[in-house]
This record gives C-alpha cells, sequence and structure tokens, in this order.
C-alpha cells in the first residue's frame, strides 16, 4: 500500500487566537457563506470563512419511513431539521467566536436527488415526499428510456410522474408544480422556482448545450402526457427554471428568514445560489468538476461520478449521465445501498458495550471495527454480505434484504465480517465502473472519496482503492461533504454576483469558470492523501466480488421469502 501526501492543509480554522479573531471578524461583517445539506439521514450546516474553510457547522439527525408502500420524509421533518440544524450552527458561531449569526454573503441549499414532491396551484403537497429510496417505477422507467433513447433511472423525478400516470393516481389534474428536496426548500426561502442544472439532471435529461431540459425529448416526453390524457403535466410548465453556478437564483426573503430562524436573529436580503443536489455538491467538495476528473460518495447510498468529454457510446441501464452544477456531462454509476446494514450492525456491537457496562463513544467504536477489517483475509475468508435495506438497480433488484451468508468452513472472525461488510458496501458500484473502465475505456487516474465510510482514515480508502482498482485520494473536507461544497457554491455565487455588478461598472469580464475557481481559491493548498491500490487487496476484492455475483440468486430468495 502506499501512500502520498497531496500537501498543505487549509480545510478547518486553526484554533488560535488569529484565526478566531478573523473568523469573528468575517461573521460580523456578513462575509460568511452557508451551505445546507438535507442528507439521507442526517441534515448539516456548514458555514465557511473568506478562505472557504467552514468556522462552524450545525446538524440534526433524521430516518426516512416506509409508509403506504413508500420511503418518505414529512415536510414537517423537514422544516424542523433545518430550524435544528441552524439553531446548532448559530449556538456553535456564539460560543466559538461571540458573535450572533445576523448576515451572510451568500446561501445555498442542497439535497438528496430524485423522487417526487407534487404540489397544487396553492402550493399544498398532493402526496407524500416519494424519495429516491422507492424501486417501484420500473415499469416508467423503462418506457422512457426506450422513448427517449436515454437512460431513464427509476430514481429520476420523471420516472416517478410517469409512474403516477400509469398507477392512475387521482392528483394528476392537480399537479402545478414539481420540484425535488432542495428545490423545494429553495422556493420556500426565496419565492423562486428554479434549480441548478445538476440537480435538473436527475430530474430530466439536459442538454450540456443549452444548459437547459432537452429540448428535443421534452418534445416527446410532453406528447406522451398529452396521450396519457394529462396535458398539463408538460415539463417547462411544472419543472423549475434551470439555472448554472453563478446565475443568479434569488434572496432569502423575509418569510424564508423567519422559516429558518424563527428567532428574528437572521437578516433577510441574503443572495442565494442555486439549490443543488448531493451529487454536483460531492462534485464541488472533492474538486471534481474540470473534465476527466472524478469521485466517488459512500453514505447512505453510494455513487462514482467521472465528468466525461462526450456523451457515452450507448445506453447502459447502471449508469445514469447527469451534470456538474455548471452543465459538464458526468457518467454516474448509483448504488442504492451503502452505509446502511453497515450502521445497524455497528448499532448492535453499542448494545452490547453498553450491556457490558462499557461506555464507547460512536467514533471510537467505528474506528476500531474499521480497523479491524484491514485484519481480515484479502477475500474475507468465505464470509459475504448484501447491504440491500432497499431495492439496488444495479443487480436488478426492486427490493432488497439485507443478508449475511457463509459457508460452514469460512473462517468467520470479527475482521472478516467487518471486511466483508465493507466490501459489500462496494460491490454493486464495481459492477457499475467497470462498464466505465472496461466497455468506454474511460481512464481515470484517480477517484476523490467523500462521505461518512472515509471518517475512519485509510481504512475505507484503502478499501475502495482495492475494489475499483484505482487510486483513492482523501481530502481532509472528506467527512464535510456536500454541505461544505454547497457553501463553496454558495461562496461561488456571491462572488459571481460581485463580479457582475463590477462588470457593469468598470466594464471588466464576468467571473471566472467554476473549476478555476475551484483551482485557485479552495483547493490551492488543501491536504489529503492517496492511496494506491494494494495487489493483494485487489486479487482479494477480485475474489470476493465473484462470490458476491455468483451468489445474487441467494439475496433474489431471500426478497422473495422473507415478506
Amino acid at each position: 500500500m502506499i501512500i502520498k501526501s497531496l500537501g498543505k492543509g487549509h480545510y478547518m480554522a486553526q484554533n488560535n487566537d488569529t484565526a478566531i479573531a478573523n473568523a469573528a471578524k468575517t461573521i460580523r461583517e456578513g462575509g460568511a457563506s452557508l451551505g445546507i445539506e438535507l442528507g439521507s439521514t442526517r441534515i448539516k450546516a456548514v458555514l465557511i470563512g473568506a478562505d472557504h474553510a467552514p468556522i462552524a457547522s450545525g446538524n440534526f439527525d433524521w430516518e426516512n419511513k416506509l409508509e403506504g408502500g413508500y420511503w418518505t420524509y414529512s415536510l414537517d421533518d423537514v422544516w424542523a431539521g433545518l430550524r435544528h440544524s441552524f439553531a446548532e450552527l448559530s449556538r456553535d458561531v456564539m460560543e466559538r467566536y461571540g458573535e450572533p449569526l445576523a448576515k451572510l454573503r451568500g446561501f445555498g441549499v442542497s439535497g438528496m436527488m430524485h423522487g417526487y414532491l407534487a404540489f397544487d396551484a396553492d402550493g399544498e403537497l398532493l402526496v407524500p415526499f416519494r424519495t429516491w429510496r422507492n424501486t417501484n417505477t420500473e415499469k416508467a422507467a423503462a418506457e422512457l428510456t426506450a422513448l427517449l433513447n436515454f437512460n431513464l433511472p427509476i430514481r429520476w423525478n420523471a420516472s416517478h410522474l410517469y409512474q403516477a400516470v400509469l398507477n392512475g393516481e387521482d392528483h394528476l389534474d392537480k399537479v402545478a408544480y414539481m420540484t425535488t428536496l432542495s428545490g423545494y426548500v429553495h422556493w420556500k426561502l426565496t419565492g423562486r422556482k428554479v434549480i441548478g442544472v445538476g440537480e435538473a439532471s436527475g430530474m430530466f435529461p439536459i442538454d450540456s448545450a443549452s444548459n437547459d431540459f432537452d429540448a428535443g425529448m421534452v418534445q416527446k416526453f410532453d406528447a406522451l402526457m398529452e396521450k396519457c390524457g394529462h396535458g398539463n403535466l408538460k415539463i417547462k410548465s411544472i419543472f423549475p427554471t434551470v439555472l448554472i453556478a453563478g446565475e443568479d437564483a434569488g434572496a432569502l426573503t423575509a418569510d424564508g428568514a423567519r422559516l429558518l430562524d424563527p428567532s428574528g436573529a437572521l437578516a433577510p436580503g441574503v443572495p442565494m445560489c442555486p439549490p443543488e443536489g448531493d451529487g454536483p455538491t460531492g462534485m464541488v467538495a472533492t474538486n471534481s468538476v474540470a473534465t476527466m476528473t472524478g469521485n466517488v460518495s459512500a453514505g447512505t447510498s453510494i455513487f462514482a461520478m467521472a465528468v466525461i468529454e462526450k456523451p457515452l457510446s450507448k445506453i447502459y441501464p447502471e449508469i445514469d449521465m447527469i451534470t456538474t452544477p455548471d452543465g459538464k456531462p458526468v457518467a454516474m454509476v448509483h448504488g442504492n445501498n451503502c452505509t446502511s446494514d453497515l450502521d445497524a450492525w455497528v448499532r448492535m456491537f453499542a448494545e452490547l458495550n453498553a450491556l457490558l457496562g462499557a461506555d464507547v463513544p460512536k467514533p471510537v467504536l467505528y474506528d476500531a471495527l474499521y480497523n479491524e477489517a484491514l485484519k481480515g483475509d484479502p477475500d474475507c475468508g468465505g464470509v459475504l454480505a448484501y447491504n440491500y435495506v432497499s431495492g439496488e438497480p444495479i443487480t436488478g433488484f426492486e427490493h432488497g434484504r439485507p443478508l449475511l451468508a457463509r459457508t460452514p468452513d469460512a473462517n468467520f472472525t470479527l475482521a472478516n465480517f467487518m471486511r466483508s461488510m465493507l466490501f459489500g458496501t462496494m460491490a454493486a458500484l464495481k459492477i457499475g465502473m467497470d462498464i466505465i473502465v472496461d466497455k468506454e475505456h474511460i481512464k481515470l487516474a484517480q477517484l476523490t472519496g467523500h462521505g461518512g465510510l472515509f471518517k475512519t482514515k485509510i481504512v475505507g480508502q484503502r478499501l475502495m482503492a482495492a475494489a475499483l482498482s484505482v487510486p483513492i485520494a482523501v481530502m481532509e473536507s472528506a467527512g464535510e461533504g456536500g454541505a461544505w461544497g454547497m457553501a463553496i457554491l454558495a461562496a461561488y455565487g456571491a462572488s459571481a454576483a460581485e463580479a457582475a455588478t463590477g462588470a457593469k461598472a468598470t466594464g471588466q469580464n464576468t467571473p471566472e469558470p467554476l473549476a478555476k475557481y475551484l483551482d485557485k481559491k479552495v483547493f490551492k493548498d488543501d491536504a489529503g492523501s492517496l492511496i494506491e491500490p494494494d495487489a493483494g487487496d485487489v486479487e482479494g476484492f477480485a475474489r470476493y466480488i465473484d462470490r458476491y455475483i455468483k451468489g445474487l440468486p441467494i439475496e433474489k430468495a431471500a426478497v422473495e421469502n422473507l415478506n
């Protein structure tokens, strides 16, 4: 295993008097930017200073619920979580810097992509929010893929909408607006029905030449809706307006400020950048928006993205085509399941510790278990894990059942168990990534990892390098993920607005491209490490994935028989 340093770090403001004084001044003068991301298990708020390093944060833990056959979150929980995370952030700011959080330079909201949020003309939600995790849209996605000659994944908003049509749902005649989670929150905070192009690319296909929904595909979809008797469901009529990073997306209204901060401390008028999805904010957080860069995000779900020069040669059901926040085409492999099953096992180990009277902090427990995995046999000693809490489209499963399997003579140790659980989080992703590498011949010099799987140093990074046979870089910002990326987009939006104002006055050029901004102003001195694939680990994972693929009928039987 080879570990390389990637440079000098600036990621988190150092805990010294000068840094604290500078951050306090930035906050007092309204120079900080805020990003909030509504993830699958956590709503996180991150405040960054002038150097783009996080200076404060706030969190709210939540979980989706299976209600009426759909995975969902209530909108009441959305606002409760947003208010809690912002209040926690405000307390953090006051405790660290002695300043109230009243003014901001920029603000942006991100969220888990895809799903179904439909509203009537009065802005009332017509059916409970259906998240990306629902996999009941297979028929709709297949028909739309054939119609558009474009892989329309089951998670995408258009698939959910057409499935509702196929189901004959009675609310469809009332649909006046349809958006994503981040688009919904942005709408309520600003009054603007807009969305970032990266988020929009998970609703309906995007034409990267126009940075808007593909006009020819829109025409085909609208004709289909007319044929189905739902002429009101036209893309341009009910979907939000698409914007690219740096474009004006409105400002925080007085009503929006009160929604987020009932205390009244937060002043309205904050410029807001286009709302984005967790995929595009992950690209920003890993400096992966330039062509031929890439990243892998590993949390509740897992996905890898490669920014490519041109569209793929053919349709692959395993690969989504989305875009960067500035509209470049991106090939993405998305697995529905990553750490949820692993987290459930860790919670059980925590119960055992409590039963034995051991008070082990959660981060310490995770680090201990993850590091134990490095002591296991390269191929996990015959232990096999399927982490399918929900369906997994890459391997053809509409529903899932978490499953642990082994042969009677398997080397069933804690180390092999943990190694198998970690390899299991990466297995579906590996199957999809092989298409990009082996069939499309896209060369990836490295991927940058972020998300909870990489919080424990080295372990997730090393095993991911083995699984994908590509060097994996992890920056010190790996655990912050998309909320930090969203805060950077907010700062970029504020910078673009300031540059536009200056250009009008001086005749100077408009702001620099996003990729250049990230290179020059955010990641110039960012710390991190790069781990090359270890030959023994690679060989061990190859044996594991071969056993995993051959064992998929075991998972199929579990789905069919465990009701």
